[in-house]
């Protein structure tokens, strides 16, 4: 991260010294000034954002991963610290038996009167709910469900005092298609009027993901429109009233990479916020595809938050980026640029007695498969019944990948003494698509290390070896083609053992919404594993 302040002084140091004028000194440094999309990589898609005085919080979907809705903090949309998570119980979060890229869909975040309110849509029992929260890194309420038939809700509070809840419709029956509208008592979630079609989109599919904003006067209700796909894009209309009837921009849509041969794809699903200057910024989610020779784009990060600057035409309309694109290097000489404190260190050691909050299990964890205090120091597994095949919650720890170059490696302890007994590193898309590299024990009670690939129907056990001993590295290595799996002793030269296509673990491939895991884990292969498996440090190094 360059030190503005210090830039600036520099340059303006040597305009000082005749080496250059003053003040294009002082061009030049800001000209120099840029950030990098996207601003939270990996699998954070959805993003909403809110303003707090000089402060900035978001949140993006989560899935069937658990805890639920990760908020994070900024002051300057650049430069994103994750606090916490606004979902952390199972009162709040019903995920048993949730299918994968169910769950939890596209949070909204606003600030109201001293707090904080997200609301959100739990696909897994297709109900809508909110919770709030006077600090943002919680604790966050017990949910608050609304009679709201709907998807992708957001809040708007208008000037007046009224609130309104905004959502995707037509679903049911044959309601058509839409955005639909209420005004909400907030307190009891009960809707206080009628709700109401107010906006189909443009045209384009899949009319959803809603935000209602006012603007000098005027009420102005963005939506994602294309689908979530390579057509994605953000449309906006405006009307003097919150129920419209809504003018449809005549330049839609306002953000859109489709049919582009940009590095950044599917561009959509858009929020915007107001900083004290008076500017206005987008947040919104896109992907990052590698062209895999004879094969096509393929992206397995998942989606992933941008931002951009926002501009007002003459008639009072509304631009992200570049006429509705965007780069990977974008200027940020007029953002209020921040220290950088987002960097999460590169080893967790496990000695803290919680997760650190980028790691995720799969749906609700069960109490018995996981413990930092068993062994403290560790972080110690105990395998169930259940393998990551299963739609389930099986024994895993799991964080994002968020670099396509990235080296991942955990030193784990493990003596496995019955058939089936299993714990290692995975790569992980769902319960079809993922790779595994392991410590085993195999038939007449062989020791084992194996590298599994399970795509779709298919998997295969690529390598089998024996190995003496029960302290093993486990590790990766990430290139954006490719995974490179590899093992050692503590103190033990590395060896290679297998390796995985990418593109095998993508959304064109694997499907659903979400993106790729490095996980830990461990199982009984059918039954509860009798041996704990333990981690001394997972390390985490983009390069």
């Amino acid at each position: 991260m360059i030190d503005i302040k210090m830039l600036i002084e520099l340059f303006v140091f040597a305009g000082d010294y005749n080496w250059i004028g003053k003040e294009r000194a002082i061009k030049m440094a800001e000209s120099t000034i840029q950030y990098s999309n996207p601003v939270i990589p990996g699998f954070h898609p959805d993003p909403s954002v809110c303003r707090v005085g000089s402060d900035f919080y978001l949140v993006t979907s989560s899935f069937e991963y658990f805890p639920g809705v990760p908020i994070f903090h900024s002051r300057d949309l650049v430069h994103w610290k994750q606090i916490g998570h606004c979902l952390t119980r199972q009162s709040q979060l019903d995920l048993e038996g949730c299918r994968s890229s169910m769950g939890i869909y596209a949070p909204t975040i606003r600030f109201h009167n001293g707090r904080f309110y997200m609301i959100t849509t739990n696909v897994k029992m297709f109900r809508n709910f909110y919770v709030w929260a006077e600090n943002p890194e919680g604790p966050w309420s017990d949910p608050i469900w609304p009679d709201w038939p709907s998807v992708d809700p957001s809040l708007f509070f208008d000037e007046d005092g009224r609130v309104y809840i905004t959502g995707t419709g037509g679903f049911f029956g044959d309601e058509p298609k839409g955005i639909y509208q209420a005004e909400i008592d907030l307190e009891s979630g009960k809707l206080l009027s009628e709700r109401r079609l107010i906006w189909q989109g443009t045209g384009g599919k899949s009319a959803e993901g809603p935000h209602l904003y006012r603007v000098n006067g005027k009420y102005f209700l963005m939506i994602a429109e294309g689908g979530t796909e390579y057509g994605h894009m953000a449309t906006i209309a405006r009307s003097d009233s919150p129920y419209g009837p809504f003018e449809s921009n005549p330049d839609n849509p306002i953000l859109t990479h489709r049919s582009t041969g940009s590095s950044i794809q599917a561009t959509g699903h858009a929020d915007l916020v107001q900083l004290e200057d008076g500017s206005w910024w987008a947040v919104f989610l896109g992907i990052r595809p590698v062209s895999v020779p004879f094969s096509g784009r393929h992206h397995h990060l998942g989606r992933e938050t941008f931002l951009a600057p926002v501009t007002w035409t003459e008639d009072g309309w509304p631009v992200i980026g570049d006429g509705g694109k965007i780069a990977e290097k974008m200027d940020a000489s007029t953002l209020p640029l921040a220290v950088d404190e987002s960097a999460v260190s590169e080893t967790d050691d496990f000695n803290s007695n919680r997760l650190q909050l980028e790691w995720n299990f799969l749906r609700n964890p069960q109490d018995e498969d996981w413990s930092l205090e068993e062994r403290p120091g560790y972080l110690t597994l105990h395998g169930s019944a259940l393998t990551l095949n299963d739609i389930g919650s099986p024994a895993f720890v799991g964080r994002r990948q968020q670099h396509f170059r990235c080296s991942v490696s955990t030193l784990m302890s493990f003596d496995p003494l019955h058939e089936g007994e299993e714990a290692g590193l995975t790569v992980y898309m769902n319960e079809r698509f993922h790779y595994e590299i392991a410590l085993t024990c195999g038939v007449e009670g062989r020791r084992q290390v194996i590298f599994r690939r399970r795509i779709g129907s298919l998997w295969k056990m690529e390598l089998v070896e024996d190995f003496e001993g029960s302290d093993i590295i486990l590790g990766l290595d990430a290139e954006p083609f490719q995974y490179s799996f590899f093992y050692s002793l503590p103190n033990g030269e590395r060896k290679a053992f297998g390796s995985g296509e990418c593109s095998l673990v993508s959304t064109e491939v694997a499907g659903g919404f979400t993106g790729v895991f490095f996980g830990l884990y461990a199982t009984g292969n059918g039954k509860s594993a009798k041996t704990p498996a333990s981690f001394d440090w997972f390390q985490y190094i983009k390069s």
